[in-house]
This record gives structure tokens, sequence and C-alpha cells, in this order.
């Protein structure tokens, strides 16, 4: 998740500081929660496993530069599921820190808008799941409804959130408007593809079910809430 150099310029970055601020102080406040519930070791656990996934799909999976920002694998929604929503936005936003500060020192000046952009779709994702998956059912028995219902939240999270910082740096133009119009189009294709990638790793973690009760993983794949 990049947005593109120059595309909010330093009179108005400001903003995404702030958005920024605000997003990683509810991942920290998530964080004390999940260490409360389940410990220290547990979260850690979890968020450098989450870490590592998304910088994998940063470097390694396929990522092409489409309009105003590029296109990735993201798979919030699978972070979300297997992990939980603490890991997940920890891993998010580690994960693209490491890949700036070590792979693309390029785009530091623009973390505050991506990680605005990765993590406040998360936390929305994190409000439908609660209202689309019944409080008894643990994630590894989801259908792929409501699995294509997480990953379109996400997903059009971050299509908003890069449409958002273009048109507030850029403005209106036609050009700018082409260029955000072909970003979410592309993205499209994550849609289709995300949900399909959640149900098979629930598939996997289902039939491994000894598991079950690990530190690695959210305590909601298997065992109903």
């Amino acid at each position: 998740m990049h947005i593109e150099p120059g595309l909010v310029d330093g009179g108005k970055i400001w903003l995404s500081y702030v958005t920024a601020a605000g997003a990683v102080g509810y991942s920290l406040k998530l964080a004390l929660d999940a260490a409360r519930e389940r410990g220290v070791l547990s979260l850690a656990t979890r968020s450098a496993a989450a870490t590592a996934l998304v910088f994998s799909f940063f470097e390694v999976l396929p990522h092409y530069p489409v309009g105003v920002s590029e296109v990735h694998l993201i798979l919030g929604s699978t972070l979300f599921l297997i992990f939980g929503v603490a890991p997940a936005a920890i891993g998010l936003a580690l994960g693209l820190l490491v890949q700036g500060l070590f792979f693309a020192p390029f785009d530091l000046p623009q973390f505050g808008m991506n990680v605005t952009t990765l993590l406040v779709p998360l936390f929305a994702l994190t409000a439908v799941a609660r209202r689309i998956i019944a409080p008894h059912t643990p994630y590894v028995e989801l259908k792929y409804r409501q699995a294509l219902a997480l990953s379109t939240t996400y997903q059009a999270g971050i299509v908003a959130w890069v449409a958002f910082w273009a048109l507030y740096g850029q403005g209106f133009g036609a050009e700018n408007l082409a260029s955000v119009t072909a970003f979410g189009g592309a993205y499209l294709l994550v849609i289709v593809v995300e949900p399909l990638v959640d149900l098979a790793v629930l598939a996997a973690a289902k039939a491994l079910n000894g598991l079950k009760g690990t530190p690695l993983f959210e305590r909601r794949l298997y065992d109903a809430a």
C-alpha cells in the first residue's frame, strides 16, 4: 500500500500525522486489551507472525502501480481472522514500517497516510464482523458470503482512503479523477480473490484442529465467543 510520493505536498501532509496518531493510538488500546485477555506473550507472538506476513505481502507477492497508488494483495481480513484485530493492526503498521526503513525509504514521508489507509479499514472490518458473525460461531465455520463481506469492507476502505488522499492532495481535476478510478477498478480483483484465500486458510486451520488453544492464533478462530 503506497501513496505516490508528492501526491500530498508538505503544506497538507500534516493531516496524515493526525489520522495516523489516532489510528496508532487506537491500535495501542486494542493491544493493551489483547495483552490483558491472553497475555503479552500471545500478543507478541501473533503480532510478530502478522508483521512477517505483511512484509512478505508487500515485498514477495505481486504488486503493480495503478493510478495514484499500488495494488497489493494485503489480506487484511485474513490477518484479522487468524490473529485477531490487535495483532493484525500491529503487523500492518510494523510490516509497513520495516519495508519503508529498509527497502523503500522514499515511502517514509507517506507513512502517516499509508498506515491510516491500512488500519482504519481494519477497524471497520472488525465492526462488520461483530454484526454478521453470530456470537457462537468460530471463524473456521464462516461461509463465503461472510468472508466476502469482510474482504469488501477492508478493500473498499483502502480504496476510499486512497481516493481521499488523492483528492485532498491534488483536487478534482480530470486526470486525478481518472487515476483514482483506475486504482479503484484494479482493486475489484483483490475483492474477488481475498475471500477465497480466507476460506482456504480457514479450511486449513479447521483441518489442523490440534492447533486449537495455541498462543499463535486468535482464540475465536476455533472457540466460539
